[in-house]
């Protein structure tokens, strides 16, 4: 399991799947429920990579400013491609809130880049204020999705949720995980074993 902020480690994958996982807005790639799941797609021999985000590399604390975003998914591309170059058989990447909502655009905005997406509490629109969406590339999703959202998040319903990911043409799945908030609860280590298992039915 890599634990750099930015580096791919050794010319090879040591096993054939690579997992790149990033994190939310207010947070960095030591999130507990990243590192649980790192450890969940590691026993299953899947290489995982926790990532800092740019502005998170640039900001040991506060949130992404309204220009950061681009520059966060240029990074998780060059990290994609770096990982390409140790030639494992499938790229996955996947994130949490905002780390994951960056994923998804990186993925609608070059098909074919990673093989599947591992969304974790998508943040369909700020809180309390639903009109305001945040769907816009959904309809250009042309890579696999699970998304992982508990049922209070504020975020976003289960209900909105459902209704959302039915504008993706690509697979979708949805875990839904009952009596948490936006941060998946507290106990990391059975939902990331879940979540796991779930995901790896598809590429085992």
């Amino acid at each position: 399991m890599e634990e750099g902020p930015s580096e791919v480690g050794g010319p090879f994958c040591f096993y054939m799947n690579f997992l790149l996982l990033t994190h939310g807005a207010g947070s960095n790639r030591n999130a507990p429920l990243l590192v649980a799941l790192a450890n969940a797609f590691t026993e299953h021999e899947v290489e995982v990579l926790r990532y800092d985000l740019a502005f998170r590399q640039e900001r040991p604390k506060g949130p992404p400013r309204p220009g950061d975003a681009a520059r966060d998914r240029e990074g998780l591309r060059e990290q994609v491609l770096k990982i390409r170059e140790k030639n494992p058989a499938r790229v996955w990447l996947g994130g949490q809130s905002y780390g994951g909502r960056q994923s998804s655009m990186l993925a609608a905005e070059a098909p074919g880049l990673v093989d599947r997406l591992l969304l974790l509490s998508y943040p369909l629109h700020a809180p309390g204020k639903p009109q305001q969406l945040r769907t816009a590339h959904f309809p250009k999703l042309s890579t696999p999705v699970l998304f992982v959202h508990g049922s209070r998040d504020p975020f976003g319903s289960l209900d909105e949720m459902r209704s959302a990911i039915k504008l993706i043409p690509a697979q979708v799945s949805l875990i839904e995980v009952e009596g948490v908030g936006h941060d998946l609860g507290r106990n990391h280590a059975a939902l990331a074993d879940k979540i796991a298992a779930a995901f790896l039915e598809v590429h085992p």
